[in-house]
């Protein structure tokens, strides 16, 4: 073990790359030579008898079924969320070129990118405004079907939802989850609209605008002092034992992680409606911001499934909180915290503030990864004032953590990737919900930040 290693967490300090994480600086690292996204995935598949019999599972018809749930709830989403009434009660964010920042941001890095820049704007997502409703949503409405089911109820029919038996059903069910704030917003505000009982734990990092907004819908907002494990952990203990009562585990859930999966299917509708081709020369690059690891783990999964190896998925992290980075890094996935290197997990970007990864995510999906990356705040919160002042989107800093980090890797990630058919995709996940007064502040404080970004390359 290395005598830089904390006792009981063994890793290479002199690894250069996990060197530049303790730096707390901004660390890139690309895997070009991933087995083919065909083996990846069926080597990850639920069959154990499947590859070498280690797999851990994940069901490869999981983001079908999905995809199908959300169908399924479409109408009730029309009829509930007038918002999403001009979309049929889908659930699902724009896609919009962004040669703007593009142009903005080559000036600034004094570098080319090849290829195009485009941004998914989970930002927009309707009723909670982040990529956490695409999981979050997902596992209620499962849920739901559960509680119809059992109790005689049509599952499988919308007008079921609206009903009083269901909703006096409903009432006696209470749904639990931890969080640093957008899972609990998407988790607490539909558990509501479907009448069930709702408690959101909440780490300190939590913005306090997310705390109201729960409370508003009725969900009970418990606080706690510690990090986002701390408040998943309470969650969890909370609900252990309970009855009638559902846990959503971010740390281990398959439902939230099928949710998340749903995206590709959307997303390759919208490319080919902006005749934009995903091929094996024209390739394209996906930019994640990672917490836990669900979100962008569910997404990459889903991207894989449907792109095959026409996909880079390149997950972005703060530089004071690269819990994934560093588990998949060091190979000892959750068993190692940053704290065990001497970062602090703590970081503006209030979504990603997570020090441990995802027990699930990590060894499933890191095969699937192309490449990590780490965001200083300074440049994170940069961010936020490029896209105000180039795209007129005024977002949450997490949601902007990947928005420098295709002029650092494009050039690692083979020839396609160089060419100018490649499509760089940076996703980007909150924001519509942020109160105008934080808004404005984030706004100002990312202008004020701008020419940090001169340094990022």
């Amino acid at each position: 073990m290395s005598p830089q290693s904390p006792p009981g967490v063994e890793f290479d300090a002199d690894d250069p790359v996990i060197r530049s994480l303790m730096a707390g600086a901004s660390a890139t690292w690309v895997r070009p030579d991933l087995d083919p996204a065909k083996v990846a995935l069926r080597d990850i598949a639920e069959d154990p008898g499947v590859g070498d019999g280690s797999a851990i599972g994940v069901d490869p018809d999981i983001m079908d079924r999905a995809a199908e749930r959300f169908d399924r709830f479409a109408p009730w989403f029309a009829e509930t969320f007038p918002e999403t009434a001009s979309a049929h009660g889908i659930i699902e964010s724009p896609l919009i070129p962004a040669a703007e920042t593009q142009a903005d941001l080559t000036n600034r890095l004094g570098a080319e990118l090849p290829g195009r820049l485009w941004l998914k704007r989970d930002d927009a997502l309707p009723i909670s405004g982040s990529i956490k409703a695409r999981g979050g949503f997902h596992e209620v409405l499962e849920y739901a079907e559960e509680v119809a089911a059992s109790h005689g109820l049509n599952p499988n029919e919308p007008a079921t939802y609206n009903s009083d038996a269901f909703r006096g059903l409903a009432a006696t069910h209470r749904i639990v989850v931890g969080s640093t704030g957008n899972l609990g917003l998407s988790i607490g505000i539909l558990s509501a609209a479907l009448g069930f009982a709702a408690s959101v734990h909440m780490s300190a990092d939590a913005r306090q605008w997310k705390k109201d907004l729960l409370r508003s819908h009725g969900v009970d907002v418990l606080e706690h002092a510690g990090d986002f494990v701390t408040a998943v952990s309470a969650g969890r203990a909370s609900a252990e034992g309970a009855p009638r009562t559902h846990f959503v585990d971010d740390e281990d859930s398959r439902s939230l992680f099928a949710g998340y999966s749903v995206a590709a299917l959307r997303l390759k509708d919208q490319l080919e409606a902006a005749e934009v081709s995903v091929d094996a020369n024209h390739p394209l690059v996906v930019y994640l911001p990672c917490g836990i690891g669900g979100g962008p783990g569910g997404v990459a999964y889903g991207l894989k499934r449907v792109f095959g190896d026409d996909v880079h998925c390149i997950f972005v992290e703060p530089s004071e909180a690269p819990a994934m980075f560093l588990g998949v890094r060091t190979g000892l996935h959750s068993a190692i915290a940053v704290q065990d290197i001497g970062l602090s997990g703590a970081t503006a970007a209030d979504g990603l503030a997570v020090a441990r990864p995802s027990r699930f995510i990590g060894p499933v999906i890191s095969p699937l990864i192309s490449g990590f990356a780490t965001v200083t705040d300074q440049v994170i919160k940069a961010g936020v004032g490029v896209l105000h002042q180039t795209e007129g989107l005024d977002v949450e800093p997490s949601a902007t953590a990947g928005l420098t980090v295709p002029w650092r890797t494009s050039g690692h990630l083979g020839e396609g990737v160089r060419s100018r058919n490649a499509t760089h995709l940076v996703w980007v996940t909150g924001g519509a919900m942020v109160p105008a007064v934080d808004r404005d502040r984030y706004v100002a404080e990312g202008l004020d930040l701008l020419p940090t970004i001169n340094d990022e390359i």
